[in-house]
């Protein structure tokens, strides 16, 4: 008996690349295509608030056109900001189309090429070390670099009875550094895992790595 295997369907995550425009435009996509959307039900980002936020960076890009270093510097934070909650909206949406692309591209969301290209599959990435930061309820994770690697999602989750909790997701432009994880429970063991972003789309999660907070 054969099994017809199911393509993975990746979102397209190149939002820092984009024009300030485009950004606009895709997060407008992405709001009307979830707003009442029987298939996505439990968004990772409230609505109302996305929507918020895509009116405020709407709102500094006209204040940006002055030319002003302030109204261009608030203009970047809300972009930032904005790339934040559309990369997490997509983890999400990854995770509950079922990998059907009529349910996925209901999302507003393209999904990332997947034509013959010189672009490459990148290679898995690992978290390589997770040590104790300066204070309390911190950890520094170290993940190892990989090559051709837009960016990385680092996620991470609580465990309870030897299962993770809920993630939460954060997206890292460079390894070299490592990112800080602060607000954590002391006693607490967390897992942690990572991905890479590239050209074709994301990589599988890594497996998990586990630390105890102090």
């Amino acid at each position: 008996m054969t099994t017809n295997k199911i393509n993975p369907i990746r979102p397209m995550l190149g939002f820092r690349t984009m024009s300030d425009a485009s950004v606009l435009a895709r997060a407008t996509a992405v709001l009307a295509g979830l707003t009442g959307n029987a298939k996505f039900l439990n968004p990772a980002v409230d609505l109302a608030t996305f929507k918020t936020m895509i009116d405020t960076f709407a709102a500094a890009i006209a204040a940006a056109l002055d030319g002003s270093k302030k109204a261009i510097a608030a203009k970047d934070g809300d972009r930032e900001t904005l790339i934040k909650m559309m990369r997490q909206l997509a983890v999400y949406v990854e995770a509950n189309c079922g990998d059907d692309l009529a349910i996925f591209t209901t999302s507003g969301f393209q999904p990332a090429t997947t034509t013959k290209s010189s672009a490459a599959p990148l290679t898995p990435p690992v978290v390589k070390k997770i040590v104790h930061g300066a204070n309390s309820g911190q950890l520094l994770v170290r993940v190892a670099a990989i090559r051709n690697a837009a960016s990385y999602d680092l996620r991470y989750a609580a465990m309870a009875n030897g299962n993770p909790g809920p993630w939460t997701t954060e997206t890292m432009t460079t390894v070299k550094k490592g990112m800080l994880i602060g607000n954590l429970t002391p006693g607490t063991v967390y897992a942690f895992q990572v991905r890479a972003l590239g050209p074709l789309g994301s990589t599988d999660w890594s497996d998990s790595v586990t630390m105890m907070s102090t």
